[in-house]
């Protein structure tokens, strides 16, 4: 799908290179979600991992699409989804494929039993299963936490089309003020299924009630597309950031410690159900935005570093799918709760890596070595295309 007429690149470093700061971000979200499984009663806010994957993931998989569509015009829609596919589903069948045979050959252990789950997980509905789409709504047990998965592709397979129809009309900073208009009209969307009773099931996994933490992911990457570095709204984002990053990141942090979600109906049932998401995504979004605008910011250092960044970047995706499966299969073995933690801990880094090393990194080596001569094929052509009218 192609996009005529495409504005210059702006020469802004906001959305060039790769961000160590946001692969820091992602190791510490993940520990969230680890502890708040493993540890509830001393990470009660844990889950606010989840909130932050959406936020970051809307925003990071927008500026992929945006740098294409700013080098060649439009977006290979073919080649983004086989590319999203190659980086995602190797390992999700991997993780299926262990927790089925393990469990056909140990039936007792805590792997048994889970053959039920593994079409809803490597299908991306277990969100839907979730609360019921399908039949009787089934928890996934060890493969639960693949309702995230399920939630962003689900999304994905909607909003590059959508994203190419509002920038075939519109300029990006339009674009990222429609987006914003768009995540409100999900967010109104979650106030009216909380105010007619939906089980908190269906508000929790919803597509469409987590859409509006993704679309401020993207809103935000097209704002960054948008400002020209010097810029007065350049200088005027940077400012806020200062003072704002410190405060959304420990809002944050607090969150993962005092945060407990409802789950029983009240008024703070309803409150934190309507707004709750999305105050949680704009915090992120606010955190996100900082960590790019202010690059060598002493929280960008941080985050930055190898210890961390080197885990968000190659093994956090891993580490999200077997927390829990290691988990769970220990929980029977190993009473003493701190011990079970560390093991659960070292054994997911452990496999995490191994994912990485042995499916995820091989498979997308050989895909992008397949699928990217054709990007870059269409970017050498978008560049000769004026010197050939010129000519003519």
């Amino acid at each position: 799908m192609s996009l005529p007429d495409c504005p210059a690149a702006p020469e802004t470093g906001l959305i060039a290179g790769r961000k160590h700061a946001l692969d820091g971000l992602r190791t510490v979200a993940v520990a969230g979600v680890f502890f708040f499984h493993t540890a509830t009663e001393s990470m009660p806010g844990g889950s606010i991992g989840v909130d932050v994957f959406f936020t970051l993931s809307g925003f990071v998989i927008t500026l992929l699409i945006m740098k294409e569509w700013l080098a060649t015009g439009r977006l290979h829609l073919g080649i983004f989804y086989a590319k999203r596919l190659a980086r995602l589903w190797p390992a999700l069948l991997a993780l299926c494929a262990v927790i089925l045979a393990a469990g056909f050959l140990f039936p007792a252990s805590g792997w048994g039993g889970q053959a039920g789950f593994v079409l809803p997980a490597a299908a991306y509905v277990m969100n839907l299963a979730h609360f019921g789409m399908f039949g009787d709504s089934i928890a996934g047990e060890t493969l639960g936490p693949t309702w995230t998965l399920a939630v962003e592709e689900q999304f994905y397979l909607v909003w590059p089309l959508l994203l190419l129809v509002m920038l075939r009309f519109w300029k990006v900073r339009t674009t990222a003020f429609a987006t914003v208009a768009l995540a409100a009209a999900f967010v109104l969307n979650r106030f009216l299924l909380v105010n007619a009773g939906e089980p908190l099931d269906r508000i929790y996994n919803g597509p469409d009630t987590r859409a509006d933490e993704l679309l401020i992911g993207c809103a935000l990457a097209l704002l960054f597309t948008a400002v020209r570095q010097g810029s007065r709204l350049h200088n005027a984002l940077l400012s806020v950031s200062r003072w704002a990053a410190p405060l959304a990141g420990t809002a944050l942090l607090a969150a993962l410690f005092l945060l407990k979600e409802p789950d029983a109906p009240g008024t703070w049932f309803n409150v934190f159900w309507t707004v709750g998401p999305t105050a949680l995504a704009l915090l992120s979004a606010v955190l996100v935005g900082s960590l790019v605008l202010q690059p060598a910011g002493f929280l960008s250092r941080i985050l930055s570093h190898p210890w961390l960044a080197r885990p968000g970047r190659d093994l956090s995706y891993g580490m999200y799918l077997w927390h829990l499966p290691v988990y769970l299969l220990l929980m029977p073995l190993i009473p003493a709760l701190p011990l079970r933690i560390a093991l659960t801990a070292a054994l997911t880094v452990l496999l995490a890596y191994a994912s990485f090393r042995c499916v995820e990194r091989p498979l997308r080596r050989w895909a992008n070595k397949r699928l990217d001569p054709a990007v870059v094929l269409s970017t050498a052509e978008a560049s000769k295309a004026p010197v050939a009218a010129s000519a003519g």
